[in-house]
């Protein structure tokens, strides 16, 4: 691993984080394509790359922690008030136990498809398929939230439907923010709401992929001799491109149809699934 594959990893994992696009299939892709272009055979992943893939996450997660600072804060508190005066009314407190129970939820799906999850890195041409699925669910949730979606709210079934989508994520390909925002738009709610509760539900998930699992997982005898130059600079870099991306996609999200990423996955999905069949 070199320094311009981790900034150019950081670059695809901040905008794909983010956006209706699997960032897992995207940095699957990269990684391949980057493969291929240097000759190195596709089925060779070192710790290296799955310690950098992890820093990535990190960088996205400091990214949106900062971005929604305010209301991370405002639902701490509404959980520890509403608990200490066992008032259970206000809109934070519930939105606080939607997320508790919407993580441990994906969790439950998320696991056992992790073994899947993991062997799909080596087959791009299934997660291209994967992600043509996503796009097919982004047009389908857009046609459908032209006639049905308007609250502004989030309710228990709102959210339990969109942690089964966020478990399904867990398969590359199929995109977490992609999936739980076109649920989200199945189920009745408004594009910006649904939005916006994806990247919040996304919190604990990306912290325990990015803080938890290197923690059972990593060799720390191995990693002082990585590549920490290029992992830093990926890091730094995820994080920022995610941070616009956050700022940016909102603002879109609230005035145009995420149809666009519909077609985008259709189109990427189908072009990868073909230049890597056989491979």
């Amino acid at each position: 691993m070199d320094l311009i594959q981790s900034i150019l990893m950081g670059i695809v994992q901040g905008l794909s984080e983010f956006l209706p696009i699997s960032s897992s299939a995207h940095l699957v892709f990269t990684s391949n394509f980057y493969k291929v272009f240097k000759g190195i055979e596709i089925v060779r992943e070192s710790n290296q790359e799955i310690f950098l893939d992890i820093m990535l996450h990190l960088g996205t997660l400091i990214a949106v922690l900062i971005y929604f600072r305010k209301e991370i804060a405002e639902i701490i508190k509404a959980l520890y008030f509403g608990l200490k005066n066992k008032d259970y009314s206000s809109r934070d407190f519930k939105l606080g136990v939607y997320i508790v129970l919407g993580t441990f939820i994906t969790v439950l799906i998320a696991y056992p498809l992790n073994e899947v999850a993991g062997g799909l890195v080596f087959r791009p041409a299934v997660v291209g398929l994967l992600l043509i699925g996503t796009g097919v669910l982004l047009l389908f949730s857009e046609f459908w939230a032209k006639r049905h979606a308007d609250k502004k709210d989030i309710s228990l079934k709102n959210s339990i439907l969109i942690a089964i989508a966020q478990g399904l994520a867990a398969l590359p390909g199929f995109s977490r923010s992609g999936l739980t925002i076109a649920t989200g738009l199945l189920s009745g709610m408004e594009r910006t709401t649904a939005a916006r509760y994806s990247f919040l539900l996304s919190i604990p998930i990306i912290m325990g992929a990015s803080m938890v699992y290197p923690l059972v997982k990593i060799d720390y005898h191995e990693i002082v001799n990585y590549n920490w130059t290029a992992i830093i600079a990926g890091t730094v870099v995820s994080g920022i491109v995610g941070y616009v991306c956050i700022k940016y996609f909102l603002k879109f999200v609230s005035k145009f149809s995420l149809g666009i990423f519909g077609y985008y996955c259709l189109i990427v999905g189908l072009g990868t699934a073909i230049f890597f069949m056989g491979r």
